[in-house]
């Protein structure tokens, strides 16, 4: 644990003092509105998209998801995934509500936490993070939740979720890092992620 000029950063989130900051984010006000501008934000962002296929589509409010929980956290990222999912779907109807992108929603916002929050941003982690997000969330869960939905089989799913994701996969950690690389020093400044030297590469 590494004492910085804003506040702690963690090597691991598998430390008691880890959850404990993190729960702490939950009686913070500044955190929590926070937390509500950015549910805000990915709802505007989740009606934007790029239809490539049947069930599947180019998002972009996973700069916000990694953003929302580098600043506050896991606890928080779990609130705001729901909360974001759930109003998302009220303003921006497509197909039928199903509580597996919710979960989705809130698994990919809590990976983005878990290596981003309170931690030394690198490229490196940033890109395992979406790797995380792409394969284990979009890919595994995604082709599961449209196989119960559709019923064309969880194979004919997932062989077009892989080339999806794995063909952006490098070009969103690109993005995610400039991304980051622009806002990181604003977020330092304002006391919202520890002091450090823009993102490194790893």
């Amino acid at each position: 644990m590494y004492q910085g000029t804003n506040s702690l950063t963690f090597l691991s989130p598998l430390t008691a003092a880890y959850w404990k900051s993190a729960v702490g984010e939950l009686k913070k006000v500044r955190m929590l509105v926070l937390a509500a501008f950015f549910v805000a934000l990915n709802i505007v962002v989740s009606g934007l998209y790029l239809q490539v296929g049947e069930n599947l589509r180019v998002l972009f409010s996973f700069f916000f998801a990694a953003l929302g929980g580098a600043i506050y956290g896991p606890v928080l990222a779990l609130i705001g995934g729901f909360c974001s999912d759930i109003l998302g779907y009220m303003l921006h109807p497509s197909g039928p509500f199903f509580l597996g992108y919710t979960l989705s929603t809130m698994l990919g916002a809590l990976v983005y936490a878990l290596l981003l929050y309170r931690a030394r941003i690198s490229g490196l982690r940033l890109f395992l993070s979406k790797l995380i997000v792409n394969t284990g969330v979009n890919i595994a869960l995604g082709s599961l939740w449209s196989a119960m939905l559709y019923g064309k089989g969880y194979y004919y799913y997932l062989a077009k979720s892989v080339v999806k994701n794995l063909l952006l996969l490098p070009v969103e950690t690109v993005l995610l890092f400039a991304f980051f690389a622009a806002l990181l020093p604003v977020t330092c400044r304002m006391g919202l992620t520890p002091q450090q030297q823009g993102v490194k590469l790893w």
